[in-house]
């Protein structure tokens, strides 16, 4: 059994996957309060759901794409049994995940999407630096910004620990915080060989749940 949020269908808004159609199964609960977090709303409350359930609600939106996000996923133990059950099943698949915990029961069969959390969402000690060292191409290291020291400490962890040659590396602002052709700007001026993101969704939908 799994504590879950929302399964709905909508365009990735982030990621190397961006505007894909992808069933996002949201699960609740999350260990970290970072002080920007949009999903708040899934700290808690919830649905009980079994395995097989969340299964066929995922295949009644005849997508191939799913993503497992949160919250903190990882924080249910069980998400590392759903998360091989939606490859077994045959779809592709990813995982949005803080850092924070284990990455390692993650199937190598998902993009592991880290969200390394910078200083100023107030839960960098958080961070579980071994997870860097499980990371592969297939994965992803995300970084949401919310200042110019945010950003020099997200490109000097990058350097120090050579994670621009370890796999794709994006770069986001924290909507509202940082003027995102700041960051761009800051990205061009020293030459990183880093993704610029924004969230499409939020473009399209605002900040509206379930979307």
């Amino acid at each position: 059994m799994l504590r879950v949020t929302e399964i709905f269908h909508s365009l990735q808004g982030e990621t190397s996957r961006v505007g894909l159609p992808t069933v996002f199964v949201r699960l609740t609960g999350c260990p970290l309060r970072c002080v920007w977090c949009d999903t708040a709303y899934a700290f808690s409350g919830g649905e009980l759901l079994a395995l097989e359930e969340i299964l066929q609600r995922v295949a009644a939106f005849g997508c191939n794409t799913v993503c497992l996000t949160g919250g903190e996923p990882l924080a249910q133990r069980e998400a590392a049994d759903l998360l091989a059950a939606l490859c077994d099943a045959g779809y592709s698949v990813s995982l949005e995940t803080s850092g924070a915990l284990d990455i390692g029961v993650v199937d190598p069969r998902v993009s592991r999407i880290v969200d390394l959390k910078a200083p100023d969402s107030g839960e960098a000690a958080k961070n579980r630096w071994e997870n860097l060292d499980l990371l592969t191409p297939h994965d992803e290291l995300k970084f949401v910004l919310a200042s110019r020291e945010d950003y020099d400490w997200a490109v000097s962890a990058c350097r120090q620990r050579r994670l621009f040659e370890r796999c794709p590396v994006l770069f986001a602002p924290v909507q509202g915080q940082l003027d995102p052709a700041q960051l761009a700007q800051w990205l061009l001026a020293d030459r990183l060989p880093a993704r610029f993101q924004l969230q499409l969704h939020k473009v399209l939908w605002g900040n509206a749940p379930g979307r």
